[in-house]
């Protein structure tokens, strides 16, 4: 049988956790010896906190009674022998779900009441309010009322036409998308508008979130759906009926919300197992399958490899019965194949880029700071090894010199606080741009132009003239610290010839993927400003819920390029700092030991031999340290990887390090 996502998902965690281990015990030798600075330290420490945190994100979307969930318990969640997800005929989850696992929390389900979409706030919001959720505790030991608990996804409501019109789920301007009326005139609706599922499945445990999308409805009432959750998702998995092909609510679902967007998309024709005829052969069945796979591709514009044809429901009870061949006939492991081969490496290559970017900035920044901490040795070696023999005068003369140069070397405070005065002026212009208040002005600036349109149909134009300004806010933010490197780089190389700094800059920020993220906002934006918008933008809750999730989303892009401006350039400015402080300890020592050789005449072999020492241990720790990094990138590099692999090798360094994670091909 061919490898399951669920096992290749296993691997890429065993992998991270080995490299979270590596990664560990580089952060822990670099505090515990004082290697770093708090910059460096903090770039250990968040690139630790995101291999343990990394998620993959994977979005089911499709139309009702396309086998969805069935499909999601055949992926995920077949080792529990029963369905996990409620997936009877008919509509099943009415509400959006989201399945992962936090560990500070006990299994639960939270749902979002339906009408608080009245109140105007995103779910962003109300995440972090725990009242306005329903908390349902889930018995994960009991399959049975596990299944009972889940099925309150499917509960729905009664509400008036009007409060359906409210609520987002009657459009007045396309009738034909509208639920029907019951005999009293009513309109029935989800009773949640959201659900959050914490379950300890081992997948879930090691980070994947499962988004579970139900309907073109659920869709399009939920704005935060298309603009946020969607585009989020590392991969979009497009269910279909294999019997029905594409229809037209699957195709304005296609259309209006997966068919830009910069996803891993892969599409799913299920229930081929209702096109079995037992009046004719096997081959006129398969010939049916691929006739319906290659008409999906051509209507839907993508590749025939991206179409899996495949029986969610034969594939989940082949699982559940450890039916191999049943589960070949189901076809869905060319699917999982499809996820592993697709997804699983680009996650893999973005968290390798991630160590390897981390690795270089620390090791190059130890082996600066220890190679001056060794310079300064060397001259305090060179100094009293031509004392030896001499006079008391020879001494005298010796400490004065050392004065001298303490009192030469303090002449750079003034320097350095003017660099701090203009690397401080700089960084408050470069960052004003980036600002909440900024930000907060120029959408209000879009509003403004919105609402001076007729039924807000200039909304598209207004929101592309905002992208752009902060795209421009973005470039001025870079252009800025391009400025600043300059200007340090100038400062540094001056400094450095006047008084033996070993200062240099640290490679610029890159706000390039900032603009990225927000040419993705753009991108999904634009679609839901539309025509068939302008109605709903027209209505004063909407418009303040548009406003508050594209600030929301905005908010999270120029915080996080701020967070990176500001972290380039503490890192740039802490090593003054440190070296400074290195510096005058340096010129402490060799007055205290040249004071202690005028006072003892055996003193000075005895600090020429603890000079020798010292240099010996700085050597042993840079030696440690570019073991930990390489093994690091050895790890980051390696194909594949499993904790069964792995064994530890304690190495023999001057203080006796933790041991180091390392395979038995190697050990």
């Amino acid at each position: 049988m061919s490898p399951t996502f669920a096992r290749n998902f296993d691997q890429l965690s065993g992998w991270r956790n080995a490299l979270g281990r590596t990664l560990g015990d580089l952060a822990d030798y670099v505090a515990d010896h004082d290697l770093a600075d708090e910059p460096a330290r903090e770039t250990l420490e968040s690139l630790g906190q995101r291999l343990a945190s990394e998620k993959l994100i994977v979005a089911f979307v499709a139309e009702f009674s396309r086998g969805k969930s069935e499909l999601i318990n055949a992926i995920f969640f077949a080792d529990a022998g029963k369905r996990v997800l409620p997936a009877t005929p008919g509509r099943t989850t009415m509400c959006p779900v989201e399945l992962a696992y936090d560990p500070e929390e006990a299994p639960s389900l939270a749902l979002l009441p339906i009408m608080t979409r009245l109140d105007g706030l995103s779910l962003g919001e109300l995440r972090g309010q725990p009242r306005a959720w329903t908390h349902i505790e889930l018995n994960v030991k009991a399959p049975d009322e596990l299944s009972e608990a889940l099925t309150e996804v499917m509960r729905t409501r009664w509400v008036t036409q009007a409060e359906a019109r409210t609520l987002g789920f009657w459009d007045d301007a396309r009738p034909e998308d509208n639920p029907p009326l019951n005999e009293h005139g009513r309109v029935e609706v989800p009773e949640w508008r959201h659900a959050l599922i914490n379950y300890p499945h081992p997948l879930l445990k090691q980070g994947l979130v499962v988004l579970d999308t139900p309907g073109l409805n659920a869709i399009g009432a939920e704005p935060e759906l298309t603009l946020s959750l969607l585009p989020t998702a590392h991969a979009t998995v497009f269910i279909l009926g294999a019997d029905t092909g594409v229809t037209k609510s699957d195709m304005a679902i296609w259309r209006d919300h997966l068919g830009s967007h910069n996803l891993a998309r892969f599409v799913v024709l299920n229930k081929i197992d209702a096109l079995l005829d037992p009046l004719a052969t096997a081959e006129q069945v398969a010939a049916q399958i691929e006739s319906q796979r290659q008409a999906t591709a051509r209507t839907l514009d993508v590749p025939a490899q991206r179409v899996f044809p495949l029986s969610a429901r034969q594939a989940l009870a082949a699982r559940v019965a450890g039916d191999d061949d049943a589960l070949a006939a189901s076809r869905l492991t060319e699917l999982e194949d499809a996820l592993s081969q697709q997804l699983l490496p680009q996650r893999r290559q973005v968290l390798q880029q991630a160590i390897n970017d981390a690795v270089e900035h620390v090791e190059s920044h130890v082996a600066r700071r220890l190679g001056d901490s060794r310079r300064q040795l060397a001259e305090q070696m060179l100094e009293l090894r031509g004392i030896r023999g001499k006079s008391c005068a020879k001494v005298r003369l010796m400490l004065k010199r050392v004065e001298e140069e303490t009192t030469e070397f303090e002449l750079c405070t003034t320097r350095l606080q003017a660099l701090r005065v203009v690397h401080s002026r700089m960084m408050k212009d470069a960052l004003v741009g980036l600002s909440s208040d900024r930000l907060r002005e120029e959408v209000e600036q879009m509003q403004q132009q919105m609402s001076a349109s007729l039924l807000n149909l200039g909304a598209k134009r207004a929101f592309i003239g905002l992208c752009g300004r902060l795209r421009r806010l973005l470039e001025a933010a870079e252009g800025h610290a391009k400025e600043i490197r300059e200007m340090l780089s100038a400062t540094f190389a001056k400094l450095n010839s006047d008084f033996g700094f070993a200062l240099s800059v640290p490679k610029g920020p890159d706000l390039e993927r900032f603009t990225s993220e927000l040419s993705l906002i753009e991108r999904n934006y634009v679609q839901y400003l539309g025509l068939t918008q302008a109605l709903r933008l027209s209505q004063p809750k909407f418009m303040e819920q548009f406003r508050r999730m594209l600030v929301s989303k905005l908010r999270v892009v120029f915080e996080s390029a701020s967070g990176e401006l500001e972290l380039w350039s503490k890192s740039a400015s802490a090593q003054i700092d440190s070296q400074l402080r290195e510096r005058r300890r340096g010129f402490r020592r060799r007055r205290e030991a040249l004071e202690r050789i005028q006072s003892a005449a055996g003193e000075l072999e005895f600090r020429i031999g603890e000079i020798e020492t010292q240099d010996k241990r700085l050597h042993q720790y840079l030696a440690r340290v570019n073991q930990l990094s390489s093994l690091l990138r050895d790890q980051a590099a390696r194909k594949h990887d499993s904790e069964s692999e792995l064994v530890t090798l304690n190495l023999p360094v001057h203080d006796a390090p933790a041991p180091i994670v390392l395979r038995h091909a190697e050990a």
